[in-house]
């Protein structure tokens, strides 16, 4: 059983050794997930495990991981997708051109991003495509750059595009070089890290809803001031902005908010 001593004090490690601020999670679920992580290593307390994560990158790169929320899949709420791909996608090159700055953050695997250049070379060359991919977790990101997925990971890409850009290795597949080579990622924290600007498409789904509200809130007035006039934000399904019109968005679809052109 683990002696939970004193967790306001392993937050204050954390944030040292990390720069992971656990305060902006709902610390109800994160210290749960935390706890069975530390029991997991058999360690009894929260300074005995901060001590071993000092001394050993496995075990911290192990904690980042662990503690990163990584549940992603390609074309993920397919109805979404087509709205993205029907309507918002030519209104962005009708409005702004051929060359968007597009960000997928919180990345996760890799699935989104991709999923995003798959979505944009049905209406552009694939030399026009570029996407920003950021992750707080460099072990994903790795994993991201790898580009091989499951055969559940991928069932919800149209049939076309999954026989187009992907290879089957054994029993994953591998996805193809000519769609990484169209995605930047990047390390990233959203909590504390500089937000790119003048983005035209901001992609960021099923990730805040761990956070606290002050630390959602904060989150979504700096995706407002990262969008370019126009530009639109496209959220995760089990995601709401309630306070959207206090921000500044205005509403274009269930799950799209954009910044006004004024």
């Amino acid at each position: 059983m683990l002696e939970t001593d004193n967790y306001t004090k392993f937050k204050s490690d954390i944030l040292q050794l990390a720069k992971i601020d656990l305060n902006s999670y709902k610390e109800k679920q994160m210290r749960r997930r935390i706890n069975t992580l530390i029991t997991k290593n058999n360690v009894k307390t929260y300074d005995a495990y901060v001590a071993l994560l000092r001394k050993d990158k496995e075990k911290f790169d192990q904690f980042i991981n662990f503690l990163t929320i990584n549940v992603s899949e390609f074309y993920r709420n397919p109805d979404q997708w087509e709205i993205l791909d029907k309507e918002i996608i030519p209104s962005l090159i009708k409005r702004f051109g051929k060359n968007l700055k597009v960000w997928s953050a919180a990345c996760s695997t890799g699935d989104e991003p991709y999923s995003l250049v798959m979505a944009f070379s049905r209406h552009l060359p694939l030399g026009n495509i570029k996407i920003i991919a950021t992750d707080i977790d460099k072990q994903v990101i790795d994993t991201a750059r790898m580009g091989l997925y499951s055969e559940k990971s991928i069932a919800s890409v149209p049939d076309d595009l999954k026989k187009k850009y992907f290879t089957r290795v054994g029993s994953s597949y591998q996805i193809s070089k000519e769609i990484k080579q169209r995605v930047d990622f990047q390390e990233h924290d959203l909590l504390k890290d500089t937000y790119p600007n003048g983005c035209h498409l901001i992609v960021c789904r099923n990730v805040v809803i761990y956070f606290t509200e002050q630390a959602k809130d904060l989150i979504y007035k700096k995706f407002f001031d990262s969008l370019a006039p126009g530009g639109i934000l496209f959220i995760g399904s089990t995601e709401q902005i309630i306070n959207y019109r206090d921000v500044g968005y205005e509403r274009n679809k269930s799950f799209f908010f954009e910044r006004p052109l004024r």
